[in-house]
């Protein structure tokens, strides 16, 4: 299972874009809101979430994802229920991605040291000790994804694909939705 948390003001399509590459692509995923059956995001487009943050079974988990957003990332951070969710999935190895202003949380936990990351251009300094690769539209490296901006979340939900089920799959996908990566 993939699970995209999603906190009021998350940025919809970094959201949208990659849940609907992961389904495409046969992974199980869903919304996940911090509290309530809906989640209101940055541009006031309301999505009915699949599960709330209690009903995420970190035993099914193959990744996390968090997308970006100014406001949601930062109710991302102010949640003390994520920050252990994150923590306790990076201590068994389950993929984290994220994307935009999204990493800034993954480098606030000290999870992208030493690790090559992106992000949104002027979130570059709050990388703290990752390997800031700034043109790159979306990179892995270990068991982490990181995207640059919005209009990237073809390239970054691409991304997500390629590292769970292989750049065959991704590939297929790219030449159904015609993206030009």
């Amino acid at each position: 299972m993939v699970y995209v948390l999603l906190a009021p003001g998350f940025e919809e399509s970094e959201a949208i874009v990659p849940t609907d590459l992961l389904r495409q692509g046969g992974l199980e995923t869903a919304l996940v809101s911090l509290s309530g059956p809906t989640v209101t995001g940055g541009h006031n487009i309301t999505v009915q979430a699949d599960l709330e943050l209690s009903q995420v079974d970190l035993d099914q988990a193959e990744m996390i994802v968090l997308p970006g957003g100014g406001v949601g990332v930062e109710n991302l951070w102010n949640s003390d229920a994520v920050s252990q969710l994150i923590q306790e999935a990076a201590k068994r190895d389950i993929w984290l991605a994220a994307l935009c202003a999204g990493p800034v949380l993954l480098a606030r936990w000290g999870l992208l040291d030493g690790r090559e990351a992106t992000s949104y251009p002027t979130r570059h300094d709050q990388l703290g000790k990752a390997k800031v690769l700034p043109q790159a539209r979306a990179v892995a490296d270990g068991k982490f994804v990181t995207g640059h901006a919005c209009g990237s979340s073809f390239d970054f939900g691409l991304k997500l694909v390629e590292v769970l089920r292989g750049k065959e799959i991704a590939d297929e996908i790219n030449g159904r939705i015609f993206y030009h990566r």
